[in-house]
């Protein structure tokens, strides 16, 4: 992999990591037009790791505040509304990973088709619309039931099915269950932290039995890229869904799902 094909290929990770587009989407799109080698485990885990860096940088604020309270919420010193969001980012995260430890292998090998690809972009890109068009509530997310933790959680565990995205599918919940855009996007955005820095984990458990020689210079210019490129979506996006809403993205989703089955059928 030559320095070219690592930006691109960070960039696009880092931009579509936290919009509701489908990040594996665009990776296979990217690989479908070009005839670039398979990037390897080191660069996937490396990105992975960019965009991990850029979520809690974004939040710093939040997540002192949240570990804080959380912390003293264990120790008998009451609740907050910090505390009891850290307890709603590891309960929602719940169901993704209960998911993720049974059906991992049944997605790899039955679900990784570029049609249901492309199913998964529009149905869930139509029920995002569908959603942002009815939505009624105005809540933020320090303002969580345990049910909508619930509906959440479970909507996250959808996004194992490729196509679907994980931030898409979790602000459809949030906007379904009475949250504003931008306390369903941070909700979401918070519910990455864990699941980004457990899906890297266990990618990075196998590095160990991995022989081949790391490109260690490319692989940091990817982390940084990807790390950048995940901030400033992140700082944009909320601003644009404040005003504009979630409808251009459900347009984006249905052109990239139907581009995907004309170049694959």
């Amino acid at each position: 992999m030559n320095l070219l094909q690592a930006a691109i290929l960070a960039l696009v990770q880092g931009l579509t990591e936290f919009l509701p587009i489908s990040s594996s989407a665009h990776l296979i799109l990217v690989s479908a037009l070009t005839d670039w080698e398979d990037q390897g485990l080191t660069f996937d885990v490396a990105v992975h790791m960019g965009s991990l860096v850029a979520v809690v940088c974004y939040f710093r604020t939040d997540l002192i505040e949240i570990v804080r309270d959380f912390t003293r919420s264990l120790t008998g010193k009451g609740h907050t509304s910090s505390s009891r969001l850290g307890w709603a980012v590891i309960l929602g995260t719940i169901p993704v990973g209960l998911a993720g430890l049974i059906f991992r292998d049944v997605v790899a090998m039955h679900l990784r088709d570029p049609l249901i690809l492309a199913f998964g972009l529009m149905f869930f890109g139509l029920l995002l619309g569908l959603a942002d068009w009815r939505r009624k509530g105005d809540r933020n997310e320090h303002s969580l039931t345990w049910k909508d933790i619930m509906v959440i959680g479970c909507a996250q565990a959808v996004a194992l099915i490729p196509g679907t995205s994980r931030s898409g599918i979790t602000m459809t919940a949030g906007l379904f269950m009475g949250l504003s855009r931008d306390g369903a996007a941070r909700f979401s955005f918070l519910l990455s932290i864990p699941v980004i820095f457990l899906a890297g984990a266990l990618e990075a458990r196998h590095l160990l039995n991995q022989p081949e020689p790391v490109q260690w210079g490319i692989i940091g210019i990817a982390t940084l890229l990807s790390g950048i490129s995940a901030y400033l979506c992140i700082h944009y996006f909320l601003k644009f869904i404040r005003t504009v809403g979630m409808q251009p993205f459900v347009v984006y989703r249905l052109l990239l799902g139907l581009m995907l089955v004309w170049v694959y059928v």
